[in-house]
């Protein structure tokens, strides 16, 4: 540990008393099971403790990365540089007022969306099965089979690169595909949804639908990260893929997924040059068959 990691370290252990931790391995935290060491992680475990570390960040000029639920994203073998922020227990609480819904930025999805459809609320129930956070999710506009997560957010709390509590309602939020605009360094540590009164057995049905149509479509049992790609408009990156006969390609230890071209799987040991690489083969591949240049939907992040 250098000086100025040590110098970091002890500042950021009294705004967050033992729960931080230098050179921490971030496979363990992300869906893929890939990624090198943080300089510094830290857990903070409510908005005071979460300000504290943004401040410390600013001041001292360090670079600052939320990983949230860790899908959604390839963290570079070489690690990230600075202060990587995984948000605690704190901000995994919720609070129902129906028809509206108040849940902390580190609240699984999924688990929310089965908990509303029990509650006979409708609005999250095509989330069942979208792995990650409340937080994540409203920072990609997450969606599946038709819905997406503007579709219910009413407000957002955070935190903005000041270190100042912000709270934004929902005209101040621009939404688009596979996004949402916030202010530069904000970061999301609750989300106020306004969900629809509907029989419970009827949105029970159509989540079941949603799970079915994933379930046979989707790598089970295998690390991935999910979408790899964004959608072109009019098409699916899963059947570029598909057309360009890539399915079931391997590089080193990461494959895509024979179940579904817009997926890359890890077959155990595969690193994030591997992924990296059977992803700039699929831009290539489709783009001298189709003419499309897919997007990256799974953010690459880190030292590579």
């Amino acid at each position: 540990m250098t000086a100025s990691t040590a110098g970091l370290v002890d500042a950021l252990s009294a705004a967050v008393p033992g729960r931080v931790r230098a050179r921490a391995p971030l496979a363990r935290h992300t869906s893929f099971r890939i990624g090198g060491a943080a300089d510094v992680l830290v857990t903070p475990d409510g908005a005071d403790e979460l300000a504290a570390v943004i401040r410390i960040a600013a001041a001292d000029g360090v670079p600052l990365t939320l990983l949230g639920g860790g899908s959604n994203v390839l963290v570079g073998d070489g690690g990230l540089r600075g202060i990587v922020v995984k948000l605690g227990a704190g901000f995994r609480r919720v609070v129902w007022e129906p028809p509206l819904v108040h849940a902390g930025a580190a609240v699984q999805l999924g688990r929310l969306a089965r908990a509303a459809v029990e509650r006979g609320l409708a609005g999250l129930e095509y989330a069942e099965g979208i792995p990650g956070t409340v937080g994540g999710a409203l920072f990609m506009n997450a969606g599946a089979y038709g819905g997406e997560i503007a579709g219910a957010v009413d407000a957002v709390d955070g935190i903005d690169a000041a270190g100042t509590v912000v709270h934004l309602e929902r005209a101040a939020l621009a939404f688009a595909y596979r996004r949402t605009a916030l202010p530069p360094g904000f970061v999301v540590t609750g989300v106020r949804f306004r969900l629809r009164p509907e029989a419970a057995d009827t949105l029970a049905a159509r989540m079941a639908d949603a799970r079915a149509r994933r379930t046979a479509s989707q790598p089970h049992g295998q690390s991935n990260a999910g979408s790899i790609f964004k959608n072109p408009p009019d098409d699916y990156a899963g059947r570029l893929v598909e057309a360009a006969g890539l399915k079931g390609t391997r590089i080193g230890g990461a494959r895509i997924s024979l179940a579904h071209g817009n997926f890359i799987v890890n077959e155990g040991d595969a690193t994030a040059a591997d992924v990296q690489a059977l992803m700039q083969q699929a831009q290539r591949a489709v783009w001298e068959r189709s003419g499309v240049w897919l997007e990256p939907e799974v953010r690459l992040i880190g030292s590579w």
